[in-house]
C-alpha cells in the first residue's frame, strides 16, 4: 500500500518529535556541559530539519503541479487526436461516396488527387497543431520544477 508523501511527512515529523524529546530527557539528566552540547545539538537537529522538511514539501507540491498540468495537456493532447481522427475518417467516407458515384475513370482519378492533396495538407495541418501542443504540454508541465531548480533547494543555516 503506497503512502502519500503528505501522510510520510508526518510519521516522520512524529518519529523526529519523539526522539527530540528522549534526547532532551536524556539531556536534564546528565551534568550541564554535556546537557548544554546535548540541548544546542537537538536544537539545531530542529532548525535542520524544519529547513529539510520545507524543501521537501515545496518540492513535493511542485511535482504535483507538474503531474496536474501534464494531466491537463495530456487530456487536451487526446480531445485533439479524437477530432482529428473524426475529422480524417469523415472526409475519407466523403471521399469514398463521391468515388462511388464518378461517371469516368477520369472523374474517379481527379478526385482521387484532390482527395489525397487535400488530406496531405489537413495531415501536416493536425501534426503541427498535435506538436504544438506536446511541446506546450511538456513545457508547461516542467515550469514547477524549473522553478524550485532556479531558487535552488537551501539547507544551509539561515543567516
Amino acid at each position: 500500500m503506497a503512502t502519500s508523501p503528505k501522510t510520510a511527512a508526518a510519521k516522520t515529523e512524529e518519529t523526529f518529535e519523539t526522539v527530540a524529546a528522549t534526547a532532551e530527557s536524556v539531556a536534564a539528566e546528565v551534568s550541564a556541559p554535556a546537557r548544554e552540547i546535548a540541548e544546542k545539538g537537538v536544537a539545531q537537529a530542529k532548525e535542520n530539519y524544519g529547513r529539510f522538511k520545507a524543501a521537501a514539501e515545496e518540492t513535493t507540491d511542485a511535482l504535483e503541479d507538474a503531474y496536474a498540468t501534464f494531466a491537463q495537456g495530456y487530456k487536451e493532447f487526446g480531445r485533439k487526436s479524437v477530432e482529428a481522427t473524426r475529422a480524417n475518417v469523415n472526409a475519407h467516407f466523403d471521399f469514398l461516396t463521391a468515388l462511388i458515384g464518378a461517371k469516368s475513370v477520369a472523374q474517379a482519378i481527379e478526385l482521387q488527387t484532390s482527395y489525397a492533396r487535400k488530406q496531405f495538407e489537413t495531415l501536416g495541418a493536425q501534426s503541427k497543431e498535435l506538436s504544438a501542443l506536446a511541446q506546450k504540454a511538456a513545457t508547461e508541465s516542467a515550469k514547477p520544477l524549473q522553478e524550485i531548480a532556479t531558487r535552488g533547494v537551501k539547507f544551509a543555516p539561515a543567516r
